[in-house]
């Protein structure tokens, strides 16, 4: 067995658990990529099992802290169907769920989305790819589907020195499926788009945006950096519902989505038609999302909910400063958009944006928006999503729902 040695006091992250060795941390040893080796300190302590990614500056990811553990086909198995189960604690109101979260499911590098009878991986880190094989027989025999699409096309891939792949892994067919999500159904193909082919993690968020669309009073409704419509569809099913509540009839209100990709956009419409809504209740904008809030502030434009989800910001710390002047300028023409006692649920899912961080960022946006405002709720990732105590990087998603205080 190969050892990697660690520098004297490198280890403390490893006694935390933390599952990641960083270059600067080793002191000598390694192995080929994807290999599993003994981690130790300087004094030789056993402090955990890590797969090795040679050209990467996070040299090694950790399997293990068992001494007594052996990392092979049962090791991974036994992993994945933890995982797996773990999901069935939680009443998942969808036939789309994250199977396995990397690291906080204890196999970093690792995605596994499960949309309907597809699974859908990401094999991101050299560990991962080297049991590859593995990962995917022992996925099919646990959940006992037969397709297995590989979305290993993110760019982590490049910092691992491993090429992008894209394809079918097992079985095959058709790529188009329709998720179930709570009331409505969204269109994907997990060829395409972000991610596995969709954002999984605002599943809940989106229900709660539905709830205060369906108890409040909106009418005019933004949702920037749409993607395909997941938050414009939620909202035309609140406010749907009020309306059939009401005994108003045929959904009041109307859904301004911006994002700058077009086929994204005929995604989304096609979402609202998919769930039978009226696409005049609808406007559908191919555009740049700060330059059309400027526009519509100064038109007047003014809306009583606002979502902004923009793309990842920070992926690391060093680029939080950065980003805070971009989280900061985005949410301040939010502000200035929102009706006296509307809504503007904001994200950020950047990992080198903490939570607190956040909410200074838009404490400090409505402050030169000139609006008193005051949070309703935080949120965060789908239970599905789970955040490992010793991996607060896991924490990537996070989100406020800040109301403008109504006028008396």
């Amino acid at each position: 067995m190969k050892v990697v040695k660690l520098k004297p006091g490198k280890e403390k992250s490893l006694l935390r658990r933390h599952p990641w060795v960083f270059d600067g941390a080793v002191a000598k040893g390694g192995g080929d990529p994807g290999e599993t080796v003994r981690i130790e300190s300087a004094e030789g302590q056993f402090l955990a099992w890590g797969a090795v990614s040679p050209t990467s500056k996070i040299r090694a990811r950790v399997w293990s802290f068992d001494e007594k553990q052996r990392i092979d086909a049962a090791f991974f198995r036994a992993a994945l169907a933890i995982s797996i189960s773990a999901r069935g604690l939680f009443d998942i109101k969808s036939n789309g769920v994250r199977l396995v979260h990397g690291e906080s499911d204890g196999l970093p590098g690792l995605v596994v989305d499960r949309y309907g009878d597809t699974l859908v991986a990401q094999f991101l880190s050299c560990g991962t790819e080297r049991w590859k094989q593995t990962i995917a027989d022992a996925l099919l025999e646990l959940t006992g589907l037969t397709r297995l699409y590989e979305r290993s096309d993110a760019s982590v891939r490049e910092l691992e020195g491993l090429p992008k792949v894209s394809g079918w892994l097992r079985g095959g067919g058709d790529t188009a499926v329709v998720l179930q999500e709570h009331s409505w159904q969204l269109a994907l193909d997990v060829a395409e788009g972000h991610k596995t082919g969709f954002y999984l993690d605002q599943r809940d968020n989106r229900q709660a945006f539905f709830e205060a669309a369906r108890h409040g009073q909106w009418q005019q409704v933004l949702n920037c950096f749409c993607y395909t419509g997941g938050f414009t569809v939620a909202a035309l099913a609140g406010m749907r519902a009020r309306s059939e509540h009401s005994g108003m009839g045929g959904g009041a209100g109307h859904v301004t989505s911006i994002d700058s990709s077009g086929p994204a956009l005929a995604k989304g419409r096609a979402n609202v038609a998919l769930n039978g809504f009226d696409a005049g209740h609808t406007t559908w904008l191919d555009a740049d999302v700060n330059a059309s809030l400027r526009a519509f502030h100064s038109e007047g434009r003014t809306f009583d909910a606002i979502v902004l989800d923009p793309p990842k910001l920070a992926p690391t710390a060093a680029h939080a400063e950065r980003a805070a002047r971009a989280y900061k300028d985005l949410n301040r023409w939010g502000f200035k958009l929102l009706n006296p006692g509307g809504m503007l649920f904001t994200y950020s899912c950047s990992g080198g944006i903490g939570v607190e961080l956040f909410q200074k960022i838009v404490a400090s946006a409505a402050l030169e928006a000139g609006v008193d405002a005051f949070i309703t709720h935080r949120l965060g990732g789908a239970p599905d999503h789970p955040v490992g105590l010793p991996f607060p990087e896991g924490e990537y998603l996070k989100g406020l729902v800040v109301m403008a205080r109504p006028q008396g």
